[in-house]
């Protein structure tokens, strides 16, 4: 008996039509596309069409697809051993968590593993909560945090909305976005001033004495590639020290090279007191996250039950695939690869391409993770769709999905933007290649400007 036939693609398509329910979709109005094959950062649907992916799916396969060594670490570690409750220690679960402690900044030298980001995001504003005895939690509107209850409450865009009314406690402030600045800002250094005077008066509005942390996304993701100006996350880090709020980065996305750094905050010398990741640590090929705990929070729970944990937590594989992806990261020079695109082929690429194209207000981003926003008209600034649009108001930007997939590059679209966000591995070749094919396709959303 085979244990794992293979089906064809048609099979595959068929099965998916009639048991498979889809995340953020209405079920009955997709047509999701067959992968049959995956490869580097490219990879081939059901009718051979192969498509260079410049969305790392969702900005997690930051070392590409099918990466050889990545999936023989994977393979090894399945035949040592393929599960053990979290209770043991097991070696690849010590493994991962001293490798990633020993690249987290400062005191953060313990790990509390998840099943991915949603779950660290959970667990991280249960410590805080837990270790401050307060209960509110302050997040930006521009952010994901994850799907589950507490993460969604978290979240600051529509996509929280089917989930509320949610977790009591949140409370959201607007972060610094230069470009569409809250606070009629004319400056990034001006911006960054505004934003951390706004978040100090939601502070002391809400009580500090009540404020467990502050949640942030070091680089924000889906909601707009947004660059903290520099200072920003130095002066959150000091309101957190005067009220002994807990500071969370959450680096689900941003961590493990995708910005050119270990982790986001390195660029810019900060040390929270709880860092969230998953994604990038092991490029999505087994489920993985956690939350890197400093001295503080993790002498809370010295003697005091931590009211937590999951089945799966610190699974054998998924950090017999960590260890072996930071091996690989080092051996092979990855972060600094990752960083070396950005500076040296994506930013300059982009920046010609928005000289070339009137639809293009802003481009902005670290290493392999940028945002092109897309306008109607550039003094403006109107976008090219409306916020949160969907079906007949968000075609603009459909059309120039529609463009790129047509030439073989997957993007990934959110809002009136184009994510820039490839595989840390891929090559400076394969980025030309790809910028090539959305400077062709932008010329769809020039059609629509003023």
């Amino acid at each position: 008996m085979e244990l794992l036939p293979r089906l064809d693609a048609a099979e595959v398509r068929r099965l998916d039509r009639a048991h498979v329910m889809h995340s953020w979709s209405a079920q009955d109005l997709i047509d999701p596309p067959g992968v049959v094959a995956a490869r580097g950062s490219r990879f081939t649907d059901h009718t051979g069409r192969e498509y260079l992916d410049f969305s790392s799916q969702l900005v997690n396969v930051n070392l590409g697809h099918q990466h050889p060594d990545l999936v023989a670490a994977i393979a090894e570690a399945a035949g040592r051993m393929t599960t053990m409750a979290p209770s043991f220690a097991v070696e690849t679960r010590s493994q991962a968590a001293a490798m990633i402690a020993d690249r987290a900044p400062g005191d953060l030298d313990a790990v509390f593993f998840t099943n991915g980001g949603a779950d660290a995001n959970e667990h991280a504003i249960r410590m805080a909560r837990l270790h401050t005895g307060r209960h509110k939690v302050l997040a930006a509107y521009r952010s994901y945090h994850g799907g589950t209850a507490g993460a969604m409450a978290l979240t600051g865009e529509p996509r929280r909305w089917g989930s509320e009314p949610s977790l009591p406690g949140i409370v959201h402030h607007w972060g610094p976005y230069p470009y569409r600045s809250p606070f009629h800002s004319d400056s990034p250094e001006q911006e960054c001033e505004r934003a951390l005077a706004h978040l100090r008066e939601v502070v002391e509005v809400e009580g500090p004495q009540h404020v467990a942390a502050i949640v942030l996304e070091t680089v924000v993701g889906t909601n707009g590639v947004l660059v903290p100006p520099d200072g920003y996350l130095a002066g959150v880090r000091t309101l957190c020290d005067e009220h002994g709020i807990v500071m969370i980065a959450d680096e689900v996305m941003a961590g493990f090279g995708r910005v050119g750094e270990w982790f986001a905050v390195d660029r810019w010398g900060i040390t929270p007191d709880l860092i969230t990741f998953a994604k990038g640590v092991n490029s999505g090929y087994v489920p993985l996250g956690g939350v890197v705990v400093n001295a503080a929070i993790r002498e809370t729970f010295g003697r005091r039950p931590y009211p937590g944990g999951l089945t799966y937590q610190g699974h054998p594989l998924a950090c017999a695939s960590a260890v072996a992806s930071m091996r690989i990261f080092e051996r092979d020079g990855v972060v600094e690869h990752a960083r070396a695109l950005g500076e040296d082929v994506i930013g300059p690429g982009l920046r010609e391409i928005a000289q070339r194209h009137p639809s293009v207000g802003e481009v902005r981003g670290l290493g392999v993770m940028w945002a092109v926003e897309l306008v109607r008209d550039r003094e403006t600034r109107q976008p090219l769709v409306p916020f949160n649009a969907s079906g007949d108001a968000a075609a603009p930007m459909s059309e120039v999905a529609a463009a790129c997939k047509a030439a073989g590059l997957w993007p990934m679209i959110a809002g009136n933007r184009v994510h820039v966000v490839p595989p840390c591995t891929t090559t400076a070749d394969e980025v030309r290649e790809g910028l090539a094919i959305l400077d062709e396709a932008l010329a769809v959303a020039d059609a629509r400007t003023a």
